[in-house]
């Protein structure tokens, strides 16, 4: 509820969003004629949602994100960037609600956290000369 405009209404469960008919009258002319109309609609939008998974590949032009953690699973920052890199700009992106930025600040692969430790130990090794393998070893 904190990121909707919607207030919890008493007796209501929590989280729970209200959908209160709308009624609005207005006039229109037919021929000489003066007539009144009156519509009643439910205040939704059409919409359609699918998974970080499943959007791959995809071009979005709006988006409405989850990345909270979901009920069943985990989340990754893989999940997020796949679901956060679908749209054309981050100005089309909203995020549905709150998240724990802890999964943002922890490396995704301990196997690959250690590959680019290597990597950059290897890059650092090699600065101010070529780097050459002898006997399993390098050597400059």
């Amino acid at each position: 509820m904190l990121s909707t405009k919607v207030t919890q209404l008493e007796g209501l469960e929590k989280n729970i969003i209200p959908l209160v008919p709308l009624e609005r009258t207005f006039s229109i002319v037919v021929g000489n004629r003066k007539k009144t109309v009156v519509r009643t609609q439910l205040p939704l939008t059409a919409a359609y949602a699918f998974t970080n998974y499943r959007s791959q590949g995809q071009t979005i032009c709006h988006a409405i994100i989850d990345i909270g953690t979901p009920p069943s699973g985990s989340l990754t920052p893989f999940n997020i960037y796949v679901a956060l890199s679908r749209c054309r700009g981050r100005e089309n992106i909203r995020l549905l609600r709150e998240f724990d930025e802890k999964l943002l600040m922890n490396h995704p692969s301990e196997y690959l956290r250690i590959e680019d430790e290597r990597l950059k130990n290897l890059e650092s090794d090699r600065v101010g000369g070529t780097l050459c393998k002898h006997n399993g070893q390098h050597t400059m």
